[in-house]
C-alpha cells in the first residue's frame, strides 16, 4: 500500500423537522422550520460549499422542504404572527404569551451573549408570572419580537442588510426595522432550495432524501417486525401492515426528488435508520440505489447470519439482495460532533475528529480501497449548543479536511459506485437507537397511537369501497393525514422515553391529522380522539433515563434539550405533600455521565419556596450503604461545591452533580435515592414516599442505552 494513499470520509448531514402544518392550511403549529431555515439550512450549504476538496452529502425530508414552499407561499405560524403585531397594540394575553414563548433559544450561545436579549430574559425570569406584561414597556416587546428572530441568523449572514444594522443597534427597533427582518426571513427561505439545486448540478454536494414524511418503514409494512430485535415486547392490539403505505412513502420521495432535482434520486436515510429485509425489498423494487443506517444494525445482522462481526468492519460499503448498497454510522465518531464538541475549543476538536480518523487510516492501512468511514448525524439541531451556531468548529473541520492528502471526502453515491461491496445475507430489523424499535412501539401511549391510526385507516379504506364516486381531491386530503399521521415524530413523543415540554403539542398535533380523515370525509369523530393519549403522570413509578447527558449545574434550563433523555419522576402525581399543603417540589429529574450522577429538583410554587425559613435540600442514596448528603443554601442563586465530590447551582430548579466514585467504590452499580426538602429539621416533602427511586449506573462503555 502507497503511505500516501487517502482515507475516504462519507459525511452526511440530515435535514429534519417534524410537519407542523395544520390539517387544510398554510400554517404551521410551530416556527421550528422558519428559525432554523435561517439558521441552518442554507448556511450549512455554503459552509461546505466553501472547500473544494471538501464535499459532503445532504439528505433532506421532503415534508420539510413542503413546509419551506409554503413559507414562501405566504405560510405563517403563531410565533410569526405575534411578531408581525404592532407593539404598542399587544393585549395583555399576546404579550403573556410573547414573554412565555419568545426566549424558546439555547440559554449560554443564544441569549447570553446579546446583551439586550438577555436583560429582557432576565427581566422576564425575576418577574411574577401575573405581572409580567404591566412591567414591559412596548419598546421592550418590540426588542424581544425582534431579538427573538435575529438570534436565529446564522453569522455568515451577519453582514447582509439588515441584519448586520440590527446587530449593531442592538436596541430600540422600529416596526419598520422589525418587519424589514421578518421579509429578510421570507427571502432567504427562498433561496434555499435553489441553492441546493445549483451545488448538486455542480456537483459540489451530493443530496438523499428520507421518505416522505418520516414513517418508520419497518412497522408500517408489519408492526410485528419490532418483535425481530425485541421479542417480549407488548404490541398493539390491532397488527398494522400496510407495506404499500411504505412504498407510497418511498415512491413519493423519489418523484419529488427528481420533480425538485431534475435527477432521479440515488439513496436515502431511511427514517430514524430504520431497516428491515422487508424494506429493503421494497427499497430495491422502487430503484433505491444505496441506504444508510447504524454500525450495530450491522452487528446485529451478521450475528443474524451467524457471521462473526470481528471479521467484518463497519467501515466499508456492504450489499443486500444483490443490487442495494448500505453503509454502517460510526456512531462514536457522529456522536462525538453531535454531542461531545460543542463544549470544545474549535482547533481542539477538529485536531480530535482528524486524529481519529488517522487512526483508523493505520488500523485499515492495507486495505484503504475497500474503506470509507461513514459520519451521519443531525444537521441542524446540534449547532445552537456550539459557539457561534458551530461556524468557528465546521469552519476549522473544513479547512483541515480541505488541506490534509491523507484524508478524502467524498459522497455516499460516489462511495456506492466505486467500492466494491461486501455481501450482507442478512439484515436485523432496527432503528440507529438501540438497534430496535421502542422508541415507537411497544409502550401504552405508543400503542394505543398506533391503534387510532389502524382505525382511522380503516375508516377511510372502508369508506372509499363504500363511496367510489367521491370527490377525489377529498379522499386525496384525507390519505395525505393517514400519511402525515404514519410520520416518526408523533410515538417519539409518546413512552417513558422523551418526556419534555413537548409531549402534549406533539399528542394534540397527532390527534388532529386523524381528526381531520373524519372531517374530510363527513363522518362523526371518534370521542376516543378527543382524549389524549399523552399522560403526564403515566404511571408512579420513575421513567428511567435512556441517555448519557452532561447539565451544566447552574439551577436553570440552560436549553430546551439540556435534560432530554434523563430519568423523571413526577411528585405532583404520585401524592400529596407531607406535612403542608403547599407543594414545592413537582418533578425530579435524574442522569448520569461516565463520572457524575445528576439530579434536577424542579419546583411547583418558587414563592411558596422562598417562604421557607431555613431550606434544607437533603439526599439519601442507598447503594446499598445509606449516606445522606444535606445542602444548605445561603442564597437563591448559587454554585458551590465541598471537597471535589459533589456541586449544585440552585436557581430556578436545584441541580445537583455526585460524583460517582462517592456513591460506588467502582464508580457504578445499581442506586436507590430519595429527594427530600426541610425547614431547617422538620421535612416538608420527602420524594417518593413509599420506595426510593431506583437506577442502574452502569460501567463505563457498557450502558445499554443508546449513549448521546
Amino acid at each position: 500500500m502507497s503511505d500516501t494513499k487517502p482515507l475516504k470520509l462519507a459525511i452526511l448531514w440530515h435535514m429534519h423537522q417534524p410537519n407542523y402544518q395544520e390539517p387544510g392550511s398554510d400554517r404551521m403549529v410551530l416556527p421550528w422550520v422558519r428559525l432554523h431555515a435561517t439558521k441552518d439550512y442554507l448556511d450549512m450549504l455554503l459552509h461546505a460549499s466553501e472547500y473544494e476538496r471538501v464535499r459532503v452529502t445532504f439528505n433532506l425530508v421532503p415534508a420539510l422542504l413542503d413546509q419551506l414552499n409554503l413559507y414562501t407561499g405566504g405560510g405563517t405560524d403563531p410565533h410569526l404572527e405575534l411578531s408581525r403585531l404592532r407593539a404598542e397594540e399587544l393585549n395583555d394575553r399576546q404579550k403573556s404569551e410573547i414573554l412565555d414563548h419568545f426566549f424558546s433559544a439555547n440559554l449560554t450561545q443564544m441569549v447570553e451573549p446579546h446583551r439586550r436579549y438577555h436583560e429582557l430574559y432576565s427581566k422576564a425570569r425575576n418577574g411574577g408570572s401575573g405581572i409580567l406584561p404591566a412591567i414591559f414597556s412596548s419598546q421592550e416587546i418590540r426588542d424581544l419580537q425582534v431579538w427573538s428572530n435575529l438570534v436565529w441568523v446564522d453569522p455568515l449572514f451577519h453582514v447582509e442588510s439588515p441584519i448586520k444594522e440590527l446587530l449593531d443597534q442592538g436596541r430600540n427597533y422600529t416596526e419598520e426595522q422589525k418587519h424589514a427582518l421578518l421579509a429578510w426571513q421570507m427571502t432567504l427561505i427562498s433561496r434555499i432550495l435553489p441553492a441546493y439545486r445549483e451545488h448538486f448540478h455542480k456537483r459540489r454536494i451530493d443530496l438523499s432524501f428520507t421518505p416522505y414524511y418520516h414513517p418508520i418503514l419497518p412497522l408500517l409494512c408489519d408492526t410485528d417486525s419490532a418483535l425481530e430485535a425485541t421479542p417480549t415486547l407488548t404490541l398493539p392490539k390491532r397488527r398494522f401492515q400496510h407495506p404499500e403505505d411504505a412504498e407510497w412513502h418511498v415512491r413519493s420521495s423519489m418523484a419529488m426528488f427528481e420533480e425538485t432535482f431534475g435527477e432521479p434520486m440515488a439513496g436515502m436515510w431511511p427514517s430514524e435508520g430504520s431497516v428491515s429485509e422487508q424494506v429493503a425489498d421494497l427499497l430495491i423494487k422502487s430503484g433505491v440505489k444505496w441506504i444508510a443506517t447504524d454500525e450495530e444494525i450491522l452487528r446485529s445482522s451478521l450475528r443474524k447470519a451467524n457471521m462473526d462481526p470481528r471479521e467484518h468492519p463497519i467501515h466499508t460499503v456492504y450489499e443486500y439482495g444483490g443490487s442495494l448498497k448500505l453503509f454502517f454510522r460510526d456512531h462514536a465518531l457522529s456522536d462525538r460532533i453531535g454531542f461531545v464538541y460543542s463544549g470544545w475549543d474549535a482547533d481542539r476538536a477538529a485536531t480530535d475528529f482528524i486524529d481519529h480518523l488517522m487512526r483508523i487510516r493505520a488500523l485499515l492501512a492495507d486495505r484503504l480501497d475497500q474503506v470509507v468511514v461513514p459520519v451521519i448525524l443531525d444537521g441542524e439541531n446540534a449547532w445552537e449548543y456550539f459557539p457561534n451556531d458551530g461556524r468557528d468548529f465546521l469552519g476549522e473541520l473544513y479547512r483541515r479536511l480541505n488541506e490534509e492528502p491523507l484524508i478524502e471526502t467524498t459522497t455516499m453515491t460516489e462511495a456506492a459506485e466505486t467500492i466494491e461491496a461486501q455481501s450482507l445475507p442478512s439484515l436485523l430489523a432496527g432503528s440507529w437507537i438501540n438497534h430496535d424499535f421502542r422508541i415507537w412501539i411497544g409502550h401504552q401511549e405508543d400503542n394505543a397511537a398506533w391503534d387510532l391510526l389502524h382505525d382511522a385507516r380503516d375508516a377511510l379504506e372502508q369508506f372509499e369501497k363504500e363511496h367510489p364516486d367521491y370527490d377525489p381531491d377529498r379522499l386525496r386530503s384525507a390519505w395525505k393525514q393517514i400519511y402525515i399521521a404514519e410520520g416518526s415524530d408523533w410515538c417519539w413523543w409518546y413512552g417513558d422515553e422523551h418526556r419534555g415540554a413537548g409531549n402534549e403539542q406533539f399528542d394534540s398535533i397527532f390527534r388532529r391529522h386523524l381528526m381531520a380523515v373524519y372531517e374530510t370525509l363527513g363522518l362523526e369523530v371518534p370521542r376516543k380522539l378527543f382524549d389524549p393519549i399523552y399522560r403526564a403522570g403515566a404511571g408512579l413509578k420513575a421513567v428511567p433515563p435512556d441517555t448519557l447527558l452532561t447539565p451544566e449545574i447552574d439551577g436553570r434550563l440552560t436549553d430546551f434539550y439540556e435534560w432530554t433523555g434523563a430519568g423523571c419522576f413526577d411528585c405532583l402525581k404520585a401524592g400529596g405533600a407531607m406535612h403542608r399543603v403547599e407543594r414545592y417540589l413537582s418533578r425530579i429529574h435524574f442522569a448520569y455521565d461516565h463520572d457524575w450522577l445528576f439530579i434536577r429538583l424542579d419546583f411547583a410554587d418558587k414563592k411558596a419556596l422562598e417562604l421557607v425559613d431555613k431550606p434544607v435540600f437533603k439526599f439519601s442514596f442507598f447503594t446499598p450503604e445509606a449516606r445522606d448528603l444535606a445542602i444548605t443554601p445561603s442564597g437563591h442563586k448559587e454554585t458551590d461545591g465541598k471537597d471535589g465530590w459533589y456541586r449544585y447551582g440552585l436557581d430556578e430548579s436545584l441541580e445537583l452533580a455526585v460524583s460517582r466514585t462517592w456513591l460506588f467504590e467502582h464508580g457504578f452499580g445499581e442506586l436507590g435515592f430519595t429527594a427530600a426538602l426541610l425547614d431547617s429539621t422538620e421535612s416538608l416533602e420527602s420524594w417518593p414516599e413509599n420506595e426510593p427511586i431506583q437506577i442502574l449506573v452502569a460501567e463505563k462503555d457498557k450502558e445499554m442505552f443508546w449513549p448521546a
